[in-house]
């Protein structure tokens, strides 16, 4: 089978400011997923359930009022009233069984390190304001995909956010049915483009 058989990610993009996250685990690696988490959604509502939370994650918390700590072990009742679960402890039978029960629920489930244990992963995410694009390499080299990030952000110009709000403007203002208007908008594009690469 090829590589590109083999590739099943479906790249999607959550709302998490509107779905509630579990997220269970106070320690590094739980920083870590905190750290994306928030960094693209801050208004994300998050309940953090662990044995021990670290002083750097309250400290980071602290800072984000949506936000919910419990420091004692996770309970099955957790998983109530949660659209998605985040799962960073060291804890092998813990985790597995966290993603047992959440399968149970149909709950979407990421597990830190154990790719055979997640529905999806976090990849790494280029912004330049309204445009995000997401990178993955489906778990073969996080490095690769932190150079592209790299690579990326250097390349997209800090112009982008201006064409992408002159585009909307644009679109609301077009008159015709849907294929004159992505006609027009094709067209407008290669030349926003091109002036922007001028810079």
């Amino acid at each position: 089978m090829s590589d590109q058989a083999n590739n099943q990610l479906f790249p999607v993009f959550l709302q998490l400011n509107r779905l509630r996250v579990l997220l269970v685990g106070g320690g590094n690696v739980a920083l870590e997923k905190l750290t994306a988490l928030l960094g693209n959604s801050p208004l994300t509502a998050v309940t953090i359930v662990a044995k021990e939370i670290s002083s750097d994650v309250r400290t980071f918390t602290s800072d984000y009022p949506s936000i919910t700590l419990h420091e004692r072990p996770f309970q099955d009742a957790d998983l109530d009233g949660v659209d998605v679960v985040f799962v960073a402890t060291d804890n092998t039978e813990l985790n597995t069984y966290i993603r047992n029960e959440s399968r149970k629920r149909r709950l979407l489930i990421n597990v830190a390190d154990k790719p055979e244990l997640c529905d999806f992963y976090l990849g790494s995410v280029v912004k330049k304001g309204n445009l995000k694009l997401g990178i993955s390499t489906n778990g073969k080299s996080p490095t690769i995909a932190k150079r592209i990030k790299e690579l990326l952000n250097e390349a997209l110009p800090e112009e982008i956010d201006e064409t992408l709000s002159y585009m909307s403007r644009l679109r609301d203002l077009l008159k015709g049915d849907f294929t004159d208007k992505v006609r027009t908008l094709n067209a407008h594009t290669v030349s926003l483009l091109a002036s922007t690469e001028k810079k």
